[in-house]
């Protein structure tokens, strides 16, 4: 198991796509694995035979642990029934594509992924009670070389477009697998309805029985003038239903964005902020991009110009942008943003980050945004997408709520939940007209920004929204 991410020791296998026998190339994606940040496909890095499988799918396996092995001569072992005769041969064959094979006194080595070789390999060899054929999988007992895969053997049949499928062997993407398997749904049954024969999440939905399934409530639709944010696309499937509880096991992101929050909440002294305001103008200015031809093609809503009037504001403020580093007993000014936008889907909630957002004009932010939202509802995030953020912006608008005190991303120093945008009667020149009003909350780090910093910030950026032609003049 290699480390896929920065600080992370552990990863679930989630899926298998090739089984022992298989036979693979240097580059083919043969597994998932879900870390606490995201769901990664593993590649293999050599031509091959597989020749074991580690572990089962569901299971957590710590980092620097080998999970595959695979000969790397591209058969698949031979018994070794006549050890003298295999100790014979070997000095005369090539050293095959791995150089660490030719320490080992006894024939072709199965290579692993993960740390190199294990030493102990031609003992797991030996413990083969007959050869099985290279394109057949390995079983606890020799099977006939017809026989189907068992259901119980860690091989989905999905399998993972551009990896090789096997004949006959559905197509889905990997959220669309994981959510099959959590629901109990086998692949070969459903009809895809998905470009070129894939299945989509929906036709898993539609295989499965109502009275199998706990119904997740339906997210709210959010207004057209209301910022766009990533909603959930299912509720987490329980792996333990009684008559009056359901249990989910705590684990991936879920796991990791709870130990982030309770060290965030009492590690960092939070303070938060409101402001309600006037959002009319920009509202209006949505609306003229959208029908102008400069943004021509490009996704323009409102959480576009609130991050702009955020950009804005922290060149305005920098001393906002920074982090505490106990260790070093310093504060961190960072002179770049790593703007965050948190994703609520079906992992959990996700904070992956549009890198040096500060460079970008309106045109290329739209892009990063909208590409940033789509990758997280495929379920496709990194986790080098989600390290190195600097400020988050978390929009709970999109439910229909006013406002939160959301809590700090670890390491950073302050985070701007936007609330929703509602028509509200407001004193407008004088008199009592309707207006689109919203309220914005700051959450910061207290022992680097102080009441007047926090403050000067939070009114900038509603100062910018309220007349967004100051997104040109302070800009």
């Amino acid at each position: 198991m290699p480390d896929v991410g920065e600080g992370l020791t552990e990863a679930e296998i989630l899926s298998w796509y090739v089984k022992p026998g298989d036979t693979v190339t240097d580059g083919q994606v043969v597994c998932e694995v879900e870390t606490a940040k995201a769901a990664v496909e593993l590649p293999i890095p050599f031509d091959g035979t597989v020749h074991e499988l580690r572990f089962p799918e569901g299971t957590t396996v710590d980092v620097g642990e080998v999970i595959i092995s695979v000969n790397v001569g591209g058969d698949a072992p031979a018994e070794p029934a006549a050890p003298a005769a295999e100790a014979q041969a070997a000095p005369a064959a090539a050293p095959a594509p791995v150089a660490e094979a030719e320490s080992e006194p006894e024939g072709r080595q199965p290579v692993l992924v993960g740390y190199g070789v294990a030493a102990s390999s031609t003992k797991r060899r030996a413990r083969k009670a007959a050869p099985a054929a290279t394109t057949e999988p390995a079983a606890a007992a020799p099977a006939p070389a017809a026989a189907p895969a068992p259901a119980a053997a860690p091989v989905v049949p999905g399998q993972l477009n551009g990896s090789g499928p096997a004949a006959g062997r559905p197509l889905a993407k990997p959220p669309v697998r994981k959510l099959a398997k959590d629901l109990g749904v086998d692949l070969t049954s459903v009809t895809p309805t998905g470009p070129e024969g894939v299945i989509t999440r929906d036709d898993v939905h539609r295989a499965v029985a109502p009275a199998a399934v706990t119904a997740a409530p339906a997210a709210p639709v959010a207004e057209p003038e209301t910022p766009a944010a990533v909603a959930p696309a299912a509720a987490p499937v329980p792996v333990s239903v009684g008559a009056r509880e359901t249990r989910v096991p705590i684990k991936g992101v879920r796991k990791a964005t709870a130990a982030a929050m309770v060290g965030s909440a009492f590690t960092a002294p939070h303070v938060t902020e409101f402001v309600t305001f006037d959002i009319t103008r920009t509202m209006k200015l949505v609306e003229e991009l959208k029908s102008g031809t400069d943004m021509a093609g490009l996704r323009v809503n409102p959480l576009l110009l609130i991050a702009k009037a955020v950009l804005v504001a922290v060149k305005r403020n920098p001393d906002i942008n920074a982090a505490w580093d106990e260790a070093a007993q310093e504060i961190v000014r960072k002179h770049y943003v790593n703007l965050g936008i948190a994703a609520a889907t079906p992992r959990g909630l996700i904070v992956p980050n549009i890198k040096d957002a500060h460079t970008q004009a309106l045109p290329e932010l739209s892009r990063s945004l909208s590409e940033l939202v789509a990758t997280a509802r495929e379920g496709k995030t990194t986790p080098a997408a989600m390290q190195g953020g600097t400020f988050t912006i978390t929009n709970v608008g999109v439910f229909g709520v006013d406002t939160g005190t959301p809590i700090l991303n670890p390491g950073e120093s302050a985070i701007l939940a936007v609330g929703a945008i509602k028509l509200q009667p407001w004193v407008h020149k004088g008199k009592v007209k309707p207006r689109q009003v919203t309220t914005l909350a700051l959450s910061f780090d207290h022992r680097l920004v102080d009441g007047e910093l926090g403050s000067r910030f939070l009114a900038d950026i509603a100062a910018i929204l309220e007349q967004p032609k100051r997104l040109i003049t302070w800009g």
